[in-house]
C-alpha cells in the first residue's frame, strides 16, 4: 500500500512519468493507416516540439524504403533540435541487421523485441530461453558498442506473468546489468485488468527496484487507461501512448486521456503542453483518416459542448457544471448547443459570444424557433444563430450583405459542369461565370472571379466538406452540407440544409461570406 498511498497523496509525492508516443509506429498498425513519410515527419515534429513528449517511437526497422526515409527525415530533425535521443525504432533480435539499419538512418535508440513469456520463445522461434538470451545480449553488446541506447521490449509480458514467471524473471536476470536503459512491460493481447497489473508490476518493482519499467497498454477489454494508470500506481516509469488511442485491434491508450488523468487524479508531472494535444488530435485525424469520436474525452467534437439549458443556467450561476477539464487548458472553449433541449441559458450565451442583445421577448421568440429547427432534427450551430435571429425579428439583426440573385448549374455527359450567377454584394450586383471538376467546384469557381475580378478581394479556401442526413433521416431526407473555411489564419464552419445537395453547399456559402462581411467571423473565434 506505501507506493500506492504516495502517489494518491498530493502533499507526499509528485512523481514524474515518462510518455512515449508510439503513433508513428504502433498507431501506424492500425488497419488502413499508412502515413507517408513527410507526414510522419510533420506528426514527429509536432510531438516532440509543439507538445514536448518525452520520446517518440517511428518505425519498425527493416520495413520498407519509405519506411527508411521517414526515419532518416526525422532523425535529422531532431538532431536539430537537440532531441535525437528522444527518437526510438521497434528492432529485432536479428544479430547485427537492425542496429545497422537504425544507424544508416541516424539514429541513435534501438528498442529491441524480445520474447517476455515462454510460449513465444518456444513457439515462435522454437528456441530455449537460454538460446534466446544469447541472442538478446549479442544484439546490445553490438548496439552499445555503435553508441546506441538500448530499451527492451518483453513481448507478451502480461501471459508471460500469468502462465511462466520465472522464464520473465530469467530474462530479466540475464540482461539488467548488460546496459539495458529501460525494460518495458507490454501487454500485448490486452488481457489485464488494473488488479493484475498491480500484482504483476509490483512483482517486478520489488525484485528489481532500481530498473526503469514502461508500461505499454493495448485496449482491447476497453482498459488501456486504467490499466496504464494501475502501472503507475505500482511504479512504472513510464507509459506508451498514441494519438487518438491508434494502434492494432482496438488500439493503444490514448494519449490525451492519460495526460490528464496523471495530472488531475495522480498528481503525477509529465512534460506534456496540454494546450497543443487538440491541435495534435486533428493532424493525426486527418492523415490517418481515421475520425474520433464526437464524445471522445478532451479531443472529441462534443466534449465541451453544453446541450441542456439547465447545465448552461447552471455555468451562468458560478460554473456549477464545470470541472477541472475546463477547455481553455487544451486551446479550445465551451459551447452551448442549439436545439431543442437548449433553453434561453444556451441561446443567451451564444447570443453574448455574438454580441447580439435582445429583449426577453425576442429572445423567446428565438428560443421557440431553434425549438421548432430541433424537433425538425435540423442542426442548430451559433454560425446560424445571426440568420435565425434576422429571420424572426425582421430586424435588430443586419441585413445579409451578400445575396444570390439567380444562378444555372448544368451538367452534360462528356463536358464539364457549367455555373452561371448573379450575386449581390453590398448593394451592386455581379455576374459570372465558370467550369469545374462538379457543379458546386464551378458555382465557388465562379464566385472566386468576382471577388478576384471586381472586388480585388481574396476569396477563403475551403478545407474540408461533408455532405450528410442529418441523423434519424431517411433516404427522402433533407441533405446537410458542413464546409469548413479557412480566412487568412482562422477556421471556422458553416452549414447548409436543402433537399438538394448543390443547393444546400451553396447556402453554407452564403452564410460564410456574410459572416465575413458582418464581422461576426471575428466574433465566433
Amino acid at each position: 500500500m506505501g507506493e500506492r498511498q504516495q502517489i494518491g497523496d498530493h502533499s507526499r509525492l509528485q512523481p514524474f512519468i515518462e510518455i512515449m508516443d508510439s503513433t508513428l509506429r504502433d498507431g501506424e498498425q492500425t488497419n488502413g493507416v499508412s502515413f507517408l513519410p513527410h507526414e510522419k515527419l510533420v506528426i514527429a515534429r509536432m510531438l516532440l516540439k509543439d507538445l514536448n513528449v518525452d520520446r517518440i517511437e517511428v518505425a519498425s526497422a527493416r520495413i520498407s524504403d519509405g519506411e527508411k526515409e521517414a526515419v532518416k527525415m526525422i532523425c535529422r530533425y531532431a538532431r536539430q533540435i537537440g532531441k535525437l535521443d528522444s527518437v526510438e525504432v521497434l528492432g529485432f533480435v536479428d544479430g547485427h541487421l537492425s542496429i545497422d539499419w537504425i544507424a544508416e538512418c541516424g539514429g541513435r535508440v534501438v528498442n529491441l523485441l524480445t520474447k517476455g513469456s515462454y510460449k513465444h520463445c518456444l513457439q515462435q522461434l522454437h528456441k530455449t530461453p537460454e538460446e534466446h538470451i544469447g541472442d538478446i545480449t549479442r544484439c546490445i553488446d553490438y548496439a552499445i558498442s555503435r553508441g546506441f541506447d538500448v530499451n527492451v521490449y518483453l513481448e507478451d509480458w502480461s501471459n508471460g506473468m500469468k502462465d511462466s514467471i520465472d522464464y520473465v524473471f530469467q530474462v530479466v536476470d540475464a540482461l539488467k546489468d548488460k546496459g539495458v536503459k529501460r525494460f518495458m512491460l507490454p501487454d500485448t493481447l490486452g488481457i489485464m485488468n488494473p488488479l493484475q497489473v498491480i500484482e504483476y508490476f509490483r512483482k517486478m518493482v520489488k525484485r528489481y527496484p532500481d530498473t526503469h519499467f514502461d508500461f505499454h497498454s493495448h485496449n482491447d477489454y476497453d482498459l488501456a487507461v486504467s490499466n496504464s494508470l494501475a502501472a503507475v500506481l505500482s511504479g512504472a516509469r513510464g507509459l506508451h501512448v498514441t494519438v487518438n488511442g491508434l494502434g492494432e485491434r482496438c488500439g493503444n491508450a490514448p494519449l490525451s486521456s492519460v495526460q490528464v488523468i496523471l495530472k488531475d487524479q495522480f498528481n503525477a508531472k509529465t512534460s506534456i503542453n496540454e494546450n497543443r494535444l487538440n491541435d495534435v488530435s486533428r493532424l493525426v485525424e486527418g492523415y490517418s483518416g481515421i475520425a474520433v469520436a464526437p464524445n471522445q474525452p478532451i479531443v472529441g467534437d462534443n466534449v465541451f459542448t453544453q446541450v441542456a439549458g439547465v447545465h448552461a443556467d447552471g455555468d451562468n450561476k458560478n460554473n456549477l457544471y464545470c470541472n477541472d477539464l475546463v477547455p481553455e487548458r487544451f486551446g479550445r472553449k465551451r459551447e452551448y448547443a442549439l436545439g431543442k433541449n437548449s433553453g434561453k441559458a444556451n441561446i443567451a450565451r451564444n447570443l453574448e459570444e455574438l454580441g447580439l442583445e435582445l429583449t426577453p421577448e425576442q429572445t423567446r421568440r428565438v428560443t421557440e424557433r431553434i425549438t421548432q429547427l430541433g424537433d425538425r432534427k435540423e442542426m442548430v450551430t451559433p454560425d446560424d444563430l445571426p440568420f435565425i435571429v434576422s429571420d424572426v425579428l425582421k430586424h435588430d439583426a443586419p441585413e445579409d450583405k451578400v445575396k444570390l440573385v439567380s444562378y444555372m448549374v448544368s451538367s452534360a455527359y462528356g463536358l464539364k459542369p457549367l455555373a452561371s450567377l448573379k450575386v449581390d454584394i453590398n448593394g451592386s450586383q455581379y455576374e459570372a461565370d465558370s467550369t469545374g471538376d462538379g457543379q458546386y467546384d464551378a458555382f465557388v469557381k465562379a464566385l472566386r472571379k468576382i471577388y478576384k475580378d471586381n472586388l480585388n478581394r481574396t476569396f477563403p479556401i475551403l478545407e474540408n466538406y461533408a455532405v450528410s442526413i442529418p441523423p434519424g433521416g431517411r433516404t427522402d431526407a433533407l441533405v446537410q452540407t458542413v464546409i469548413t473555411w479557412r480566412n487568412g489564419n482562422k477556421s471556422f464552419k458553416t452549414r447548409g440544409l436543402d433537399a438538394d445537395q448543390t443547393e444546400a453547399a451553396i447556402k453554407a456559402t452564403f452564410k460564410m461570406l456574410n459572416i465575413i462581411e458582418h464581422d461576426d467571423y471575428a466574433a465566433i473565434n
